[in-house]
């Protein structure tokens, strides 16, 4: 029986977006700045066991993790198969997200998406909209300026966002491609793109600016979901404490009694209620702002004490 390569010979699979450990302490925040705790070897090895031909690693506001990953490579040839091309996800100024593909320089993060892009095409790049109408960091509406749209996003679990990213794309004639957007390392390769190219950055990126073929998409599963808030809290403990023992001295030990619980037992009871309701929330709220026509500039703002009662309200 023929294998998968065998059958698509003039195809290339392609992971678009995923992150590794280097993604860490670039995401903008200072009390969690962690964002990922994928180690570039069991990134490699999963991508060798997915079959991925082009593996960009998308890293948040940097460059890094793609050269240490290259450079792994070059020392073990088990890997060689896999080609692997610099990419970043730059977040814009208002919290916005866009992927830049085929960079050769860090595009710093903050700058109006105007700016962005315009840093993008000096580099030859393309750019796409990263998860466009998600209940945060989306662009929304301005993904239009961008060269592609991720119309699907594996973890963008409330679907609306998906679903109104997807009509966005066919109705402004966008290139679309889906995105892992994996944290974990079980959802690399989670989205698969088909690339009719040769494997190089000069083939790759024109086709891309055409659009890929979309050939494998689904999303993280809650257990996916909750493993990456897991890595993200229990890895920003100290730092979490410490912004409550300078800034709200009186709430400290019910920090301290909080994060020691989840750290203890995240899969308890109270903890997975917790998280059920928090993206029970971000359903209700991308439904409310994607579908019934919301302001989204509640998503902007991220104020909880405007979000929860958004969500809760019929």
């Amino acid at each position: 029986m023929q294998n998968r390569r065998s059958i698509t010979t003039s195809f290339l699979n392609a992971e678009l977006h995923c992150h590794n450990t280097f993604s860490n302490h670039h995401n903008g925040s200072v009390r969690m700045p962690f964002d990922c705790g994928v180690e570039m070897v069991g990134q490699l090895h999963k991508a060798l066991e997915k079959e991925i031909d082009i593996l960009f690693v998308t890293n948040h506001n940097t460059l890094d993790g793609y050269r240490q990953i290259i450079d792994y490579q070059k020392h073990h040839d088990k890997f060689s198969s896999i080609k692997i091309y610099p990419a970043e996800e730059i977040t814009i100024e208002g919290g916005g997200h866009v992927l830049a593909y085929g960079i050769y320089e860090t595009i710093k993060a903050g700058m109006p998406l105007e700016e962005t892009l315009d840093e993008i095409r000096r580099q030859n790049a393309v750019s796409c909209a990263a998860h466009p109408f998600a209940v945060t960091n989306g662009i929304r509406e301005k993904a239009a300026m961008c060269d592609m749209i991720e119309s699907f996003n594996s973890n963008n679990v409330d679907r609306y966002s998906n679903v109104v990213a997807s009509v966005f794309a066919i109705e402004k004639k966008m290139p679309e491609i889906a995105g892992s957007d994996s944290h974990v390392l079980a959802t690399i390769g989670r989205c698969m793109n088909a690339v009719e190219a040769d494997n190089n950055l000069d083939s790759i990126l024109p086709v891309m600016r055409r659009g890929t073929k979309v050939d494998v998409k689904g999303y993280a599963s809650r257990a996916e979901v909750y493993e990456h808030a897991h890595y993200i809290i229990n890895s920003s403990r100290e730092l979490l404490l410490d912004y409550a023992s300078k800034y709200h001295p009186r709430s400290y030990p019910l920090a301290k009694w909080a994060l020691d619980s989840y750290a203890r037992n995240p899969k308890g009871f109270w903890w997975r209620s917790v998280g059920t309701f928090a993206l029970y929330l971000a359903e209700r709220v991308s439904e409310k702002v994607n579908v019934r026509g919301h302001n989204p500039e509640v998503l902007a703002k991220r104020s909880w004490a405007k979000l929860i009662p958004m969500g809760l309200m019929p």
